[in-house]
């Protein structure tokens, strides 16, 4: 049985070898491994699914742009998980944050997009909540996708809003 730890080498294993295999002067092609949850699942067993594949990704280096297991961004990572359970969500944090349906500070579940004001106005971060008030994100140049507490004073501080992104007819 695979490890957390080893999923996310075999992970950045074989993107390294696409990436590799790619032509300098083409842009990366995004590899996006088959969605591991069908349609019509119930919702609080997709969040839970979302955060567990979320936290397979724990250390991944974080890189601007970044949407494989060799570096993700911010929303790269939102992008790379949800896409692992067959569901689309845009790209950048500001549609991200347009995506779904509103959820209560109070009712953030597990799969839960949290977002967050760190440079600016409005949603400018966003992470993936695994619940107990803790989420999962890509934090910034020089770190590593990590685990935070939503009650920090820094997160605290900057929550603006949380959605909930699901299967259509699920």
């Amino acid at each position: 049985m695979m490890t957390p730890r080893h999923t996310l080498a075999w992970l950045a294993l074989a993107s390294g070898a696409l990436a590799a295999s790619a032509c300098a002067s083409q842009p990366q092609r995004i590899r996006v491994l088959p969605p591991t949850t069908a349609t019509g699942v119930d919702a609080k067993d997709q969040g839970a699914a979302i955060a567990r594949t979320a936290q397979t990704l724990l250390g991944a280096p974080y890189r601007e742009g970044g949407s494989l297991p060799d570096g993700f961004d911010c929303s790269g990572l939102v992008n790379y998980v949800f896409a692992r359970h067959g569901i689309t969500v845009p790209r950048d944090v500001r549609r991200q944050a347009a995506a779904g349906a509103p959820v209560g500070r109070a009712d953030i579940a597990p799969g839960d997009l949290v977002f967050f004001a760190t440079t600016g106005s409005g949603p400018t971060h966003v992470g993936i909540a695994l619940g107990g008030g803790r989420f999962i994100h890509a934090p910034k140049g020089g770190d590593v996708v990590r685990i935070e507490s939503m009650s920090a004073g820094y997160w605290t501080l900057r929550f603006v809003m949380a959605r909930r992104v699901s299967v259509p007819g699920g």
